[in-house]
């Protein structure tokens, strides 16, 4: 059945997938909006922090006076759903813990909180969608593996461009078409330098917080967005950074294709992004034609000129789309996107400008580092950071503008969940971290669990 005729039936049975959000900034919005439009679902929980970002998100999509209920516990949680209102908590783990909530949505974008709300999600064995795309770059393989071991799923948001991409990826292996390229166009100009302070302006008309629009300007987006469709395909970066040319719809499949063919990879294979006109906001993906049979229909169909063409989705809709994955996992057990056991891409860090010791690392999308992608094997050679364990790290040697932030030139914060869960990430694919110290080095014999 359709996914629209399985929440119809839901709906005529009375029976509403039931999402317990987490984060009520912009995309929390977006969905609590969003799913007041469907049928068989709603929103029952959202947790905040601030309660009262929660209810004025409420109050943005129609559910204000009175429709939202602060709840300080699960037990008071879980009577204002049965009463037909929106439980409002500061607290994650008591909307993952409450037993009206059919699936957990991780609409925060902090890299830690993915990784309280991935281990509450799973002990309480609900089903994960992770907007989180920066947690998911950072421990998403492990965090799938154990949703499965506790019998539940786990899923990338649906709308995003890596799962828009994965949508036609899927689409060309099932027709046996061999991928070359896959990407997404890059919305917003890239300023590499870009920092917070000279986009307060553009991030209040466009109603976003500054250091969220500078993680889109400084391709630090773009680089974790890549790395979460490397890690779900096995397909890689051609280099560190990817190419990034100004490819137009018109010439991805020409740009796209081997040097040895006049294009630019050295490979083919790979996760990429253009920043030319026509693209954006949409993805893409380059294949080649593996018969000769196929390129003469495609040819005739007016694909391209062959023998390599593009297919192309020329919008995704972001958090407008996520419902559709809650609903799918609950009812089919069906994600939208999950990663690989094993990561084949990194996201790492360079630094925006020179760091001192001493100096303690903010968020991604601030002045101090930005995103960038490489491959796995050759971040984990060069013991380079994780961006997504960034976060709260100490500098503890000299870090040059430009150059990468690495295990040895930042101390990481234990007290993080995530820096817990990636080690175990890292030891369950067989590289033991080392006593005393920060980053994965040898061999690992055990597979920790959560538990």
């Amino acid at each position: 059945m359709s996914i629209a005729k399985d929440l119809a039936r839901r709906a005529a049975e009375g029976r509403p997938v039931r999402i317990g959000l987490i984060g009520a900034g912009e995309m929390g919005t977006d969905i609590l909006t969003q799913v007041r439009l469907m049928a068989g679902i709603e929103v029952v929980a959202v947790a905040s922090r601030d309660p009262n970002v929660a209810l004025h998100a409420l109050d943005v999509c129609g559910r204000g006076q009175g429709g939202g209920e602060v709840c300080a516990g699960v037990e008071p949680l879980t009577a204002a759903i049965r009463a037909g209102r929106i439980a409002v908590t500061a607290l994650s783990d008591h909307v993952c813990a409450a037993p009206d909530v059919d699936v957990i949505v991780d609409a925060t974008g902090n890299p830690n909180a993915g990784a309280e709300i991935g281990i509450a999600a799973i002990r309480a064995k609900k089903p994960i969608v992770m907007m989180n795309v920066e947690a998911d770059v950072t421990i998403g393989p492990y965090l799938a593996a154990e949703a499965a071991r506790a019998g539940v799923a786990y899923s990338l948001g649906a709308g995003d461009e890596p799962s828009s991409t994965m949508e036609l990826i899927d689409f060309a292996r099932a027709l046996g078409y061999p991928i070359v390229a896959a990407g997404k166009g890059k919305n917003n100009p890239l300023n590499i330098d870009a920092v917070p302070a000279d986009y307060a302006a553009e991030a209040k008309a466009r109603n976003m917080n500054p250091r969220m629009l500078v993680e889109f300007v400084d391709g630090s987006k773009t680089m974790i967005e890549m790395t979460a469709l490397a890690n779900a395909t096995g397909l890689v970066p051609d280099r560190p950074g990817m190419h990034g040319p100004a490819a137009t719809l018109e010439t991805l499949e020409t740009i796209f294709r081997p040097r040895a063919e006049g294009g630019i990879l050295d490979q083919a294979g790979v996760v990429e992004y253009t920043v030319g006109k026509g693209v954006a906001p949409g993805v893409f993906v380059v294949v080649k034609a593996p018969h000769a049979r196929i390129d003469e229909r495609m040819r005739d169909l007016k694909v391209g000129k062959g023998p390599y063409f593009t297919f192309y989705r020329p919008f995704h809709l972001t958090s407008l789309e996520v419902p559709l994955t809650a609903a799918d996992l609950v009812i089919n057990a069906r994600p939208a996107m999950v990663p690989l056991g094993r990561p084949v891409a990194e996201a790492t860090a360079l630094a925006k400008r020179a760091l001192k010791p001493g100096e303690r690392l903010r968020r991604i999308g601030e002045d101090q580092y930005r995103g960038y992608i490489h491959r796995a094997d050759q971040a984990r050679a060069e013991r380079l950071l994780p961006i997504g364990l960034a976060e709260h790290a100490e500098v503890i040697a000299p870090i040059a503008a430009g150059t990468p932030l690495t295990y040895d030139n930042c101390a990481l914060d234990p007290a993080l969940a995530i820096v817990a869960l990636r080690r175990a990430q890292d030891e369950a694919a067989g590289h033991a971290w080392r006593d005393g110290a920060s980053g994965p080095d040898g061999v690992a014999p055990r597979r920790p669990a959560i538990g």
